[in-house]
């Protein structure tokens, strides 16, 4: 049973479209076979284009939502993701794709984001999207600070650098350790880690985040760092996400 209860080549085809603040947003969806393999995941997904177009390949920022946005209504997740796509957007220097795809609710599993379904969700990214392979960067808050510790943990050979926010490190809920924690702590030490937590995070620990980040140091990683937000709650998001620090490092690293 899932104990996590934080608060808050197939083809291609556009359902909705919106601007936000220099961003086109659309719902993309899966083909049939690709959701089946991966049906954990709602086979909409959202994908906010920057404006103007630019025929250039393009930095991909992947959000994982927290638990709050669980379900099978793609636009529950658009407020955080938009979030991002709108600091990115004003900012102006760094124009990228920002994908959000959504846990399903009918298929849901300990922990919500299954890094082998996520694997098939970004090989069907680069083949639909024009992006650029090398400048590939994963964040999420809550349950998709946990999605994102484990799937970059797992298989950090997919990203230029990671950023958890207020992320759990276990599977079993906000106080559940992975048994796995060395292995992603060995496998992260290779690229560029930020987390950021709120200091009175009373569902995740910020301690959690120190955890990890101190086990990637151990095992060598020399671009790990934590950013402890000292007034913040579990909401430390809203503040993670708007942080010029947080996109000045991401969009920095680039994976060679």
């Amino acid at each position: 049973m899932n104990r996590f209860l934080f608060p808050l080549a197939a083809l291609l085809c556009c359902v909705v479209d919106h601007s936000l603040l220099g961003q086109n947003i659309k719902v993309e969806k899966m083909g049939e076979k690709l959701a089946a393999q991966v049906n954990t995941l709602n086979p909409d997904y959202l994908v906010f284009y920057p404006t103007p177009k630019t025929p250039e390949p393009l930095p991909l920022v992947i959000y994982l939502h927290g638990a709050g946005g669980v379900g099978d209504e793609i636009h529950k997740i658009k407020g955080q993701a938009g979030q991002i796509a709108r600091s990115i957007a004003q900012d102006k220097k760094n124009p990228c794709l920002v994908v959000a795809p959504q846990v399903s609710r009918k298929n849901r599993q300990p922990g919500g984001w299954i890094p082998a379904h996520l694997n098939l969700f970004l090989r069907h990214l680069k083949t639909s999207l024009n992006l650029d392979d090398h400048r590939i960067y994963l964040t999420g808050n809550s349950m998709g600070g946990y999605g994102s510790w484990a799937w970059g943990g797992l298989h950090p050979e997919h990203f230029a650098a990671i950023a958890p926010v207020s992320g759990g490190i276990g599977p079993g809920g906000p106080k559940d350790v992975t048994t796995d924690l060395n292995k992603w702590a060995a496998n992260l030490s290779k690229i560029p880690v930020f987390a950021f937590a709120g200091a009175k995070d009373r569902v995740v620990p910020a301690e959690r985040s120190q955890r990890m980040i101190n086990a990637i140091q151990k095992a060598g990683g020399k671009q790990a760092r934590l950013k402890l937000y000292p007034e913040e709650g579990h909401g430390a998001g809203r503040k993670a996400f708007s942080d010029a620090d947080f996109y000045e490092w991401m969009f920095s690293q680039k994976r060679e």
